[in-house]
């Protein structure tokens, strides 16, 4: 075989995409809904990758209140992930299902020990019931309701108090039935100027709740990405060895909308199978697969009953695996390529890795994506977990790939411990890592990226003539360019100030 058989394969730099008619006249007119999967629907195409520096509760709450989603990461226990899938669920929503609850025999100290341990402190009032559900759930759905406790009794309250002699009772509460509409809900809770508006039935049992600030946020942010309940998206990443399914019950159980099968070779028989078995345990909820860069890969994760695709071997910005490995497609390619195999079969790709800015966002859904998971351009954000440093004159924070020698070392240790076993040194010659650590620009709240990354997005498919991603999704209208047209395509000639 000659070199001149081997086929070419590019990415987004080697392209630029064709500017055509516009008949747009504002970019607020140009829509961004697409599919993350076969059922779930954003306002944005943007994903939040699930690594450890990428992506927890705060960033997966901000991505689906800025109109994307947020995939959490893996590399934690069970439990822990779970509680995140419930931070995000209670972040808002219209009507509150399982709004925490009391019992009035409680002491002040039990319910701040209660706040501390078990709800990560973001309960700051508790509906009160003679019973409640379960330790986890605190809920009392169902039970006559006899009173509310906020922060502002547990404040001023000794220790010793109980709830039953602080709380205000059910004769003073503001009170609505479960059928009642937003704006009905709004004007209540202004009547009286408070914040709870608990929902009951004619014999006084809790059916939910409803707050002003929720109420006020949904108002605030009309793009925002919400579940049927009016609950903010998120997805939850897993793996595919041993306890994959016991996880996927948790998160599916806590609200998690979407499962999203975490394994660097997507297309092996781990990654099939693990497939296979998450959607024939869990068929109403949906389930991404990857990562594949190839038609061969993608058909056989969709025959397995993937309701999306994972799209990139290797493109990241920490990613070597194809230096480690010697193996991966150029992600333009990779993208183009399984489009064209998953549009066969209506499901939608998610173009994973690569993305330096919104430009290669606008190629990469021309290429046939519906959607793009971020990784180091949301990680230096206040929302992404880890510390901000000083290096010298600049705030900086640490991204990292799951795949990297330190992230790799932790998650051997941590499995260990979660499987009961005890943590056994790892010899380093063992680990072989396909990722490395590095330093990015705290960029402040990812609302700023999100929104300037939104903003090109829109004038990239004006420029296209369209007014729609959906438009613009799989058109190619590509011609290639040299490198010095690359050269042309950023600032040059020039000394940056």
């Amino acid at each position: 075989m000659s070199c001149d058989e081997f086929p070419l394969a590019i990415t987004y730099n080697d392209v630029l995409l064709r500017p055509l008619q516009s008949t747009v006249t504002s970019r607020s007119e140009i829509s961004l809904t697409t599919h993350f999967s076969r059922n779930i629907v954003l306002n944005n195409p943007m994903v939040a990758a699930n690594m450890d520096t990428v992506c927890e509760a705060k960033m997966a709450i901000e991505m689906a209140r800025n109109g994307g989603i947020g995939v959490l990461h893996r590399f934690v226990s069970m439990e822990e992930q779970a509680s995140m899938v419930r931070q995000v669920k209670r972040a808002e929503t219209f009507i509150v299902s399982k709004p925490f609850c009391c019992s009035p025999s409680l002491t002040v100290a039990q319910v701040r020990k209660m706040q501390e341990e078990r709800l990560d402190g973001v309960c700051r009032s508790f509906l009160v019931t003679e019973k409640q559900d379960n330790e986890r759930n605190m809920s009392g759905i169902g039970e006559p309701l006899l009173g509310i406790v906020t922060m502002r009794d547990l404040l001023f309250s000794k220790e010793t108090d109980t709830v039953a002699e602080i709380m205000t009772p059910r004769e003073r509460l503001l009170t609505a039935s479960p059928g009642v509409s937003s704006q009905q809900a709004k004007e209540l809770l202004a009547s009286r100027r408070v914040e709870k508006l608990p929902l009951v039935n004619k014999d006084f049992c809790l059916k939910g709740l409803i707050t002003s600030k929720d109420i006020f946020l949904k108002e605030q942010r009309p793009y925002a990405s919400f579940d049927k309940e009016g609950r903010l998206l998120v997805a939850a990443a897993i793996g595919v060895k041993e306890g994959f399914l016991e996880r996927a019950r948790a998160l599916v159980d806590a609200g998690c909308d979407a499962l999203v099968v975490d394994i660097a070779h997507g297309h092996s028989t781990l990654g099939i199978n693990a497939t296979r078995a998450i959607k024939e345990a869990f068929p109403s909820t949906d389930v991404v697969a990857g990562n594949v860069a190839t038609a061969e890969g993608t058909l056989a994760l969709i025959e397995a009953g993937a309701d999306a695709i994972k799209v990139g071997v290797g493109p990241g910005s920490i990613c070597i695996t194809r230096d480690v490995t010697g193996c991966g497609i150029p992600q333009l390619t990779a993208v183009l390529e399984c489009a064209r195999e998953a549009d066969l079969h209506g499901i939608p790709i998610i173009a994973d890795g690569g993305i330096r800015k919104s430009g290669d966002i606008t190629k990469a859904i021309a290429a046939g994506a519906s959607s793009v998971m971020l990784g180091s351009l949301l990680s230096g954000t206040d929302e992404a977990p880890g510390e901000t440093i000083v290096r010298g004159d600049h705030k900086v924070k640490v991204v990292r790939g799951m795949a990297g020698f330190g992230a790799s070392a932790g998650k051997a240790a941590r499995e260990s411990t979660f499987l009961g076993g005890e943590v056994k040194p790892e010899n380093p010659f063992d680990l072989v890592p396909e990722g490395i650590e590095a330093l990015v620009p705290a960029k402040g709240p990812v609302k700023g990226v999100v929104r300037n990354l939104v903003g090109g997005l829109k004038s990239g498919i004006s420029y296209c003539g369209e007014d729609s991603l959906e438009g613009l999704r799989g058109k190619k209208n590509f011609v290639r360019i040299t490198a010095a047209g690359r050269n042309e395509s950023s600032h040059h000639d020039v000394q940056l100030i």
